[in-house]
C-alpha cells in the first residue's frame, strides 16, 4: 500500500492547471517534482560533490570574470522558481558545457563564454541548468530509482542506500555520478520549457537560446567529441529546436526590447582569453620526448648531450625538462 501510494505520488502530473505557462506568476507557483528526498538532504549531497569538483577542476579564479558570470546567473535565478541560493563557478575548459548539481551548485565552462555571441546566450544556458534544480529533477529521479529498487518488498519502506545516491557510473572526470547530470528526454524538454520562461522574465530574448543550439551542433560537426558524451542522448535536434520555437510563440508575448550585450561582454571574453593563456603558461612542464642524434664521429648521442655512445637502433629517451634551464 505504501509503495503504491508513493508510486502514484511520483507519477502524478506536475501541475493540474496552466500556471506552468504563466510567466507573471514565476516565483510563486509550485513547480518542483515531488520527492521522498528532503531539500536539505539534496543540498548536502550537492555540496559534497561540489567540494570534490572544486578540488579537482581547473577553476577560473579571476574576480572580474567570476563577478560577471555570477551576476548574469543570479539575475536569472531571481526571476525563476528556484527556492535555494545559487552558487556559481567557472571551469577552465574549452568544451561548450554547463551543469548544475542538486542543491543549487552551478558550473559554467569557459567554452560557453567563448562560443557565445551575446550575453543572452550565456543566460539561456544558465537558465536551462537552473530549471533542473528548480524542478528538482535529480531528487525526483532518485525517488523513482528507489521505488523501483524496493518494489518487490511488500508493505515495507527502506531508506535509500549510498549506492542509489552514487548512481551506476561517474562522469565529467570529477567523480560525479552520471545520475546527477543525465536526465530523461522529458526532463530535458521541461528544462527547456522553464528555462525559456526564466530568461524571458529576466529580460533576455528567449530566441537566443535556440540560436545557441546551432553553436553546439557546429562545434560537434567541426570537432567530434567536443560536446560531453554524458549529454549525447539529449542533443539539440531539429525537433527540440522546433519545439522551443513553438513554445516561445505560444507562451511568451513579444517585447519591444530585451537586454542586450554591452561592451562589457566583449571585455569579459577578451579578459577570459588572457587569463586562460596565462594559466596555460604557468602550468608545470610535462615530460618531453628527446630524439637521439649523431656527433661528429658518427656516434649516436642523446639530444643535448655530447660524447655518450649508444646503439644506433636505440629507442628515443623520455627525459623531463629541467625548469631551471628553460
Amino acid at each position: 500500500m505504501v509503495l503504491v501510494g508513493l508510486s502514484l505520488l511520483v507519477t502524478l502530473p506536475l501541475r493540474a492547471d496552466d500556471k506552468k505557462s504563466d510567466v507573471n506568476d514565476i516565483g510563486n507557483r509550485k513547480v518542483a517534482h515531488r520527492s521522498i528526498i528532503s531539500q536539505e538532504k539534496e543540498v548536502a549531497i550537492g555540496k559534497q560533490y561540489a567540494d570534490q569538483i572544486d578540488k579537482q577542476a581547473k577553476l577560473i579564479k579571476d574576480p572580474v570574470i567570476l563577478e560577471y558570470v555570477n551576476r548574469v546567473a543570479q539575475n536569472v535565478a531571481r526571476n525563476s522558481d528556484l527556492k535555494l541560493p545559487l552558487t556559481v563557478k567557472v571551469i577552465d575548459d574549452p568544451t561548450i558545457n554547463a551543469f548544475a548539481l542538486p542543491g543549487g551548485f552551478l558550473y559554467v565552462n569557459s567554452g560557453v563564454l567563448k562560443a557565445a555571441d551575446e550575453e543572452d546566450q550565456v543566460a539561456g544556458v544558465v537558465a536551462h541548468e537552473i530549471s533542473h534544480v528548480a524542478l528538482r529533477h535529480w531528487a525526483s529521479q532518485m525517488t523513482k530509482m528507489t521505488l523501483l529498487q524496493f518494489a518487490t518488498i511488500p508493505l515495507m519502506f527502506v531508506p535509500m542506500g549510498y549506492g542509489v545516491y552514487m548512481g551506476i557510473s561517474e562522469a565529467m572526470n570529477f567523480g560525479i555520478p552520471v545520475a546527477f547530470l543525465k536526465f530523461s528526454r522529458n526532463d530535458e524538454a521541461e528544462a527547456d520549457y522553464f528555462g525559456l520562461q526564466y530568461m524571458y522574465k529576466a529580460g533576455y530574448d528567449p530566441n537566443s537560446y535556440v540560436a545557441f543550439f546551432g553553436k553546439v551542433v557546429q562545434a560537434e560537426r567541426s570537432q567530434p567529441g567536443s560536446v560531453p558524451q554524458v549529454f549525447a542522448d539529449h542533443p539539440p535536434t531539429p525537433d527540440r529546436i522546433i519545439k522551443c520555437e513553438e513554445e516561445i510563440k505560444q507562451i511568451l508575448p513579444k517585447r519591444d526590447q530585451y537586454l542586450v550585450s554591452t561592451s562589457e561582454f566583449d571585455d569579459i571574453k577578451a579578459r577570459l582569453a588572457t587569463v586562460m593563456a596565462l594559466n596555460k603558461k604557468m602550468e608545470k612542464p610535462g615530460p618531453t620526448l628527446e630524439k637521439r642524434g649523431t656527433n661528429d664521429a658518427g656516434q649516436t648521442t642523446q639530444a643535448g648531450q655530447k660524447g655518450t655512445t649508444t646503439s644506433d637502433d636505440s629507442p628515443p629517451v623520455l627525459k623531463r625538462k629541467d625548469p631551471n634551464n628553460q
